[in-house]
């Protein structure tokens, strides 16, 4: 697009929904075609482009519902079907799959064709074929043995983690990539943690596009806002809106269907509130910054159930910082204690607390045991439908999840801060004293 002349692709994209229809409804017919066939020179972002280059085998678009997977693939293959010798092999879960999405869908191959070449499909050969003689063949990865002997030049594996035969399915087409100097395949999918999905992004030569729902401006406002509402910070919202492989790991304290199913709004009338802290190792002795510092506010109703209700955690604090996050923490919650974990710093950190005005009694604990360890009896008071968690914490969650019984750490980071500080907070106000085996007073 040249400096003179304006990105109408871009001026529309940021029209209100309403106006943008009213505005494409106002171009004449040839108008509106050639804007829709303007794929490369406005309507692709940068996720729904081809990787540059010659070094990659497969390209992997793992995005959520409605970032324009669909589109990307189609206009990929319409791009290979140039070539009249293109040989490519289209992949979906079912047959009945490919057909309604990948070739007559809205985004597919017949959809996103220019004037002139719109391909023919041919149900009882499961054949589609462009007006030059390129052609694309259909098979369903419920008959891996279909994809046993043919060969292509390109394949589109669409929604890969519904493939409930896939690695037979995927073997047997990789197998039958060696047609042209650079053979080459383009995976579109929402993820799920199944062990092909895992596979593949291991695999040498991977090219890996993220996206997330809302990343595409063309979809409607009010759909958007209403699936952010519903799901956001859900593990079922950051599968599918977000684009994030959530999975949980064998013989993990906390799963994902544990976190979802103990969720509620925290009652008005709590009795006490316990603010659970993990200061960032050394951070305190060093007098520097240090890594996160776990900060979780916990409390508890007259009935003894337990309430998760913030995660004020913060990175890369200095002692003050990290003080002062607890201080807000602690003020915006009414809390009546704040348990802090010694460290290397020891007493120092009272010290560093009371600078940052948190004038409610400090608890100091010094662990004896792991991490791990010591969640345990934490995990079995979730169990047991003893906490709650009052809104949605997507990264103390991740920590928990990646507790694993009889092990170590194996969730994000290099240290589950935020599980501690909440691990912390539940051991004194639900475990007393016995939750207390490991664990000394200061």
């Amino acid at each position: 697009m040249s400096a003179d002349r304006p990105d109408v692709v871009a001026l529309l994209a940021a029209l209100p929904e309403d106006e943008r229809r009213a505005a494409i409804r106002s171009l004449s017919v040839p108008q509106r075609r050639e804007l829709a066939e303007r794929w490369g020179g406005g309507w692709a972002r940068p996720g729904q482009v081809a990787p540059a280059g010659d070094d990659w085998r497969i390209w992997l678009i793992r995005a959520g519902r409605g970032f324009g997977k669909t589109r990307a693939g189609a206009e990929w293959v319409t791009g290979l079907a140039d070539d009249p010798e293109a040989l490519i092999a289209l992949v979906g879960a079912t047959a009945a799959d490919v057909r309604r999405v990948m070739i007559e869908g809205p985004s597919g191959l017949r959809a996103v064709a220019k004037t002139g070449k719109i391909p023919a499909y041919s149900t009882s050969r499961g054949e589609i074929r462009w007006p030059n003689g390129a052609r694309a063949f259909v098979y369903s990865a419920d008959v891996p043995d279909q994809l046993r002997g043919p060969e292509h030049h390109a394949a589109w594996c669409d929604e890969l983690a519904k493939w409930r035969r896939g690695d037979a399915a995927w073997d047997n087409l990789m197998m039958g990539m060696r047609r042209g100097a650079h053979p080459r395949v383009l995976v579109t999918t929402t993820p799920r943690p199944t062990n092909l999905m895992k596979r593949v992004l291991r695999a040498r030569g991977l090219v890996e596009t993220r996206g997330r729902t809302r990343d595409n401006p063309f979809l409607p406002d009010a759909f958007v806002d209403h699936v952010e509402e519903a799901y956001g910070g859900t593990a079922l919202g950051r599968q599918e809106l977000d684009g994030e492989m959530i999975g949980d790991l064998t013989g993990a304290l906390w799963s994902r269907a544990m976190l979802e199913a103990c969720r509620s709004d925290a009652p008005g009338d709590l009795v006490r509130v316990v603010v659970g802290v993990d200061p960032p190792a050394g951070a305190v002795a060093e007098g520097g910054a240090g890594d996160a510092c776990g900060i979780v506010a916990v409390g508890l109703d007259g009935d003894g159930m337990a309430y998760v209700l913030a995660d004020a955690s913060v990175a890369a604090a200095s002692p003050e910082g990290w003080a002062r996050a607890v201080a807000s923490c602690a003020a915006q919650h009414r809390a009546d204690r704040v348990v802090a974990e010694a460290n290397q710093g020891g007493a120092m950190v009272r010290s560093v607390l009371l600078a940052a005005d948190v004038t409610l009694p400090v608890r100091l604990v010094r662990a004896s045991r792991g991490k791990v360890a010591r969640a345990e009896p934490v995990a079995t008071l979730y169990e047991r439908g003893r906490v709650r968690h009052g809104g949605r914490f997507p990264a103390l969650e991740d920590e928990l999840c990646g507790l694993v019984a009889g092990g170590g750490y194996q969730g994000p980071g290099r240290s589950p801060d935020r599980a501690d500080a909440l691990v912390w907070a539940l051991t004194e106000l639900c475990l007393g004293r016995r939750g207390a085996a490991g664990v000394r007073g200061l």
